[in-house]
């Protein structure tokens, strides 16, 4: 019985033990591994590539199954289009460099994003003003409360703001759905999607809404995401997180209304409401990069806001889980303080809380 350090499997590298660990490699290894976890009455924890995951230092007793298959498979539709299917255990940021590569669009603007493709449906993951919501034709999944495979639709997946059907039927890691495969939609040629974000579209020197040649737009989102610590690398700590670790609250508009006339507001499909950016909710609150560094700060060092933005809980080298929840919880504490805005995780976190 391996009892693998599940910091090991994640990007913010924090994480106890699991008490049995299996690496499925293809589908039917996969649908193997969690079925015989369920039929032996396991708690089950799912990981892919874990750089959406905060997992507890007591670690995780039950079989942990790393998704470990890969795979792409394109197919021209013929009428400019394609769809790409994916194994979910192939690295995200590879597929969407295989795309270009290939001589399609429409995944540029989610480039550098770290994690699996089987991930992405889950957390409708998304960064500047695209998200996999858009592309998504269908998924795959094995529902282990059926025990059998089914598909769902983009409009079955139920896809929100970083939400869908899938991770609103996930427990503490465990999910109903594991994902087996995806499509998307690409286009052909080397046209960009439509650019919907202000920083993407002043790098590029287009203006929102227009469309610039995909490979550029992947090369300044790399670039974009690099410069605030959102692309791996191993000789900087500030990578060493799960990326943004709150969510941009979605809030009423009376509320947005009671804050300063500076606060950014943006629109939402939902009547009636307004998202604010935690961003700028944390650093108005009086938290700046690298909080937590600093001895008066109290958290020892080991843990602490990424030093080039306020939105990234850092593993500094030597932190374990509850380092990292000691910065978040300081941070979500003094954000309500301020603004009476409480802002909400977006890892799954694993037998720990906020």
């Amino acid at each position: 019985m391996t009892r693998m350090p599940l910091a090991s499997l994640t990007t913010a590298r924090v994480g106890g033990p699991a008490r049995r660990y299996i690496e499925a490699e293809n589908e039917d290894e996969l649908i193997i591994a969690v079925r015989a976890a369920d039929e032996a009455g396991e708690p089950l924890l799912v990981i892919g590539g874990g750089s959406n995951l905060l997992i507890s230092d007591d670690g995780f007793d039950g079989a942990v199954i790393h998704i470990a298959s890969r795979g792409l498979d394109i197919r021209e539709t013929g009428d400019g289009t394609a769809v790409l299917r994916a194994e979910a255990g192939h690295p995200w940021d590879e597929l969407v460099a295989y795309t270009l590569s290939e001589g399609f669009s429409g995944l540029e603007a989610l480039s550098g994003i770290p994690g699996l493709a089987g991930a992405t449906p889950v957390q409708n993951v998304g960064a500047y003003g695209a998200d996999v919501s858009q592309c998504i034709t269908s998924v795959r999944a094995w529902d282990r409360t059926g025990r059998t495979v089914v598909e769902f639709s983009n409009a079955d997946l139920e896809f929100g703001y970083r939400d869908s059907i899938l991770k609103r039927s996930t427990v503490n890691g465990s999910p109903r759905y594991v994902v087996l495969t995806v499509e998307f939609a690409l286009s052909a040629g080397t046209t960009s999607a439509p650019v919907r974000y202000a920083e993407l579209a002043r790098a590029l020197g287009v203006d929102i809404g227009e469309r610039a040649d995909a490979v550029d737009v992947r090369r300044e989102v790399l670039q974009l995401r690099a410069g605030k610590g959102m692309v791996l690398d191993p000789s900087d700590p500030d990578t060493y997180s799960t990326g943004s670790f709150f969510t941009n609250p979605i809030v009423d508009e009376a509320t947005a209304a009671a804050l300063p006339a500076d606060a950014p507001r943006y629109p939402v499909a939902e009547p009636g409401k307004v998202k604010l950016s935690a961003a700028w909710l944390i650093s108005h609150a009086g938290f700046r990069k690298g909080f937590g560094l600093a001895p008066e700060d109290g958290t020892g060092g080991r843990a602490a806001l990424s030093t080039k933005h306020t939105l990234a809980v850092t593993n500094r080298g030597e932190a374990t889980a509850e380092d990292l929840l000691v910065v978040a919880r300081a941070v979500a504490s003094g954000v309500e303080k301020a603004f009476g805005i409480r802002l909400r995780p977006e890892p799954l976190l694993v037998n720990c809380a906020l």
